[in-house]
């Protein structure tokens, strides 16, 4: 079974919009949470746009208390201040992401082999930490053995390119060209994680083909799904496309 774990920061973003404590970070993820999610994803960006520092710890010690089995998830480029950021919150999984502080989203994978001096002192300090690290890669199956060599234990697949262009030709080479990567990660050693654009519609397919996949990590989408029908619901259709 692949597990779902649902990414807040749209839910961030709303609460945002006015300065008013709902809707609570904390609070959807309890309802997510008891509905079966496996974990919770945050990224929290410097300039706190959605997910704020404060809700970092909040989660953290939402898990740790009541949800003890759960994942958390911190994704985020690897600075100064956000690996400070996550040995402090001391997550189970650190996923390191390229991007620029600017960026609304992420929208590409590592180039590993131009960022080597970034990423293995930054895989090394989590890994002395004891969080598990992933890298974010395109899909490109010469990328997962450079990411094994720099130290990582898993890589999340960018399927941004795969979930807007569903239910095309160009769809169905991205799908092919995931599962290649996948495959590639595997050889390698790693376990997969995937994540972007992934939908009720397109993620049947997704998993049928990748039955491997360790993880999803999914916000606009199930968010998008909860304004229609409800999170609990939102969450339970998620796991039962995944297999759960």
């Amino acid at each position: 079974m692949t597990h779902l774990s649902v990414n807040l920061n749209a839910v961030a973003q709303l609460r945002n919009r006015r300065n008013l404590p709902w809707p609570s970070v904390t609070g959807i993820a309890r309802v997510v949470m008891d509905a079966g999610a496996a974990g919770i994803t945050v990224h929290p960006r410097p300039d706190e746009r959605h997910i704020r520092r404060s809700d970092v710890f909040e989660l953290e010690a939402l898990l740790r208390a009541e949800y003890p089995s759960a994942e958390f998830n911190i994704e985020g480029y690897p600075s100064p201040e956000f690996l400070d950021l996550v040995e402090k919150a001391a997550p189970d999984q650190v996923t390191f992401v390229p991007d620029d502080p600017s960026q609304a989203t992420s929208d590409h994978g590592w180039n590993i082999d131009a960022s080597h001096d970034i990423l293995v002192p930054a895989i090394a300090r989590m890994k002395a930490a004891g969080i598990r690290v992933s890298l974010f890669i395109d899909e490109d199956p010469t990328v997962p053995p450079d990411a094994k060599e720099v130290g990582a234990d898993r890589v999340e697949l960018f399927t941004g390119p795969y979930g807007g262009s569903f239910g095309s030709a160009e769809g169905d080479r991205h799908l092919t060209m995931l599962a290649t990567t996948a495959g590639a990660a595997h050889a390698a050693g790693l376990l997969v994680n995937a994540g972007h654009d992934l939908t009720l519609e397109n993620l049947p397919i997704f998993v049928q083909v990748m039955p491997e996949i360790a993880e999803v990590s999914i916000g606009h989408g199930i968010t998008a799904d909860a304004l229609l029908m409800g999170f609990p619901e939102a969450v339970r259709r998620y796991r039962t496309v995944l297999g759960g």
